[in-house]
């Protein structure tokens, strides 16, 4: 085997045998394992991080911190007691006047003569005044005081349900008007009419509450 000196040795190495000397530096392993756990450590954080963020922009968060929030509450629907229904008289309790705004004649007596078998109290039975004299083209106009809007009225017109209701503020008393239209045919028949007041007497159930318990 051959001695050589390496150029650039300066003469201070001595080669002997089949290998030749290494001449990097040895690696800094230990940095080198350090780095890369801090790089995996950062590349988490910034991973969990993102995570964070669609989850905020998402909603996730919000429906975690609500479904949170509201676990154990309960939503019960309670009914209030019933309503009790409007202090409507009964037929016999109500005076009605029969007038006759059309040009037939015989209509109020004989229209009178019908309320009377159904309870009605009747008063004045004739022809309309002038300011509805042939000026009804309906059915007719139920005419009361402004107390007989949700009271006698109504009960009034389970008889003829297409009359129009009209309460005038000065009027005195309690008796209410029945004036015949030109479109008048007939009242409503007694067995329609019955149904009509029995539900118009009937409660009505006040609308259902709900109470939130946590």
């Amino acid at each position: 085997m051959s001695m050589l000196t390496p150029p650039g040795m300066g003469g201070k190495y001595r080669i002997t045998g089949d290998k030749y000397p290494r001449m990097r530096r040895p690696r800094r392993r230990g940095r080198l394992v350090l780095l890369t756990v801090a790089c995996v450590a950062l590349l988490g954080v910034i991973g969990w991080g993102t995570l964070q963020l669609i989850d905020v922009f998402t909603g996730n968060g919000r429906k975690a911190s609500a479904a949170g929030s509201t676990a154990g509450c309960t939503t019960k629907a309670t009914a209030s007691a019933t309503a009790p229904a409007a202090a409507r008289p009964a037929p016999g309790r109500i005076t009605v006047n029969v007038l006759n705004a059309t040009p037939r004649a015989g209509l109020a007596k004989q229209t009178a003569d019908e309320l009377k078998k159904r309870g009605f109290r009747i008063g004045q039975v004739g022809n309309a005044g002038k300011d509805y004299d042939k000026k009804v083209p309906g059915t007719g106009v139920l005419l009361g005081p402004a107390s007989a809007l949700d009271t006698s009225l109504p009960v009034l017109a389970t008889q003829l349900p297409g009359a129009e209701r009209r309460t005038d503020a000065a009027r005195k008393g309690d008796a209410v008007d029945l004036i015949i239209g030109t479109g008048f045919k007939s009242l409503t028949a007694k067995p329609d009419a019955d149904r009509a007041l029995a539900l118009l007497a009937r409660p009505q159930p006040a609308p259902t509450t709900q109470k939130k318990t946590c």
